[in-house]
């Protein structure tokens, strides 16, 4: 192997680097494109931290804010879940 990278001409490695960046800007790409996918840039996800014992150390809008997050939260875990049975009901019924 080493006989074999002595022998190339020069320059050669140029083409290694961009291969590698490439590889990292499609990763990033796809990345990024599931992240938008999947509400990981959602602002109100900063909510999700608090709880009902934080209410003393926030605004009351801050604190309306939480409250409507959890709830959308929860709305959404409930269709999650929802969805989730009805795909493994789907494949058991198929056996």
């Amino acid at each position: 192997m080493k006989n074999f990278i002595e022998n190339l001409p020069d320059g050669w490695t140029i083409y290694v680097w961009i291969v590698v960046a490439a590889g990292i800007l499609i990763a990033a790409v796809l990345g990024l494109r599931w992240a938008a996918r999947n509400e990981q840039f959602d602002e109100d996800i900063k909510y999700v931290v608090f709880d009902e014992e934080d209410k003393d150390k926030m605004d009351p809008e801050e604190y309306k804010k939480m409250q409507e997050v959890h709830a959308e939260q929860v709305e959404k875990r409930k269709q999650y879940l929802k969805e989730k049975a009805e795909r493994l009901l789907k494949k058991y019924e198929k056996r």
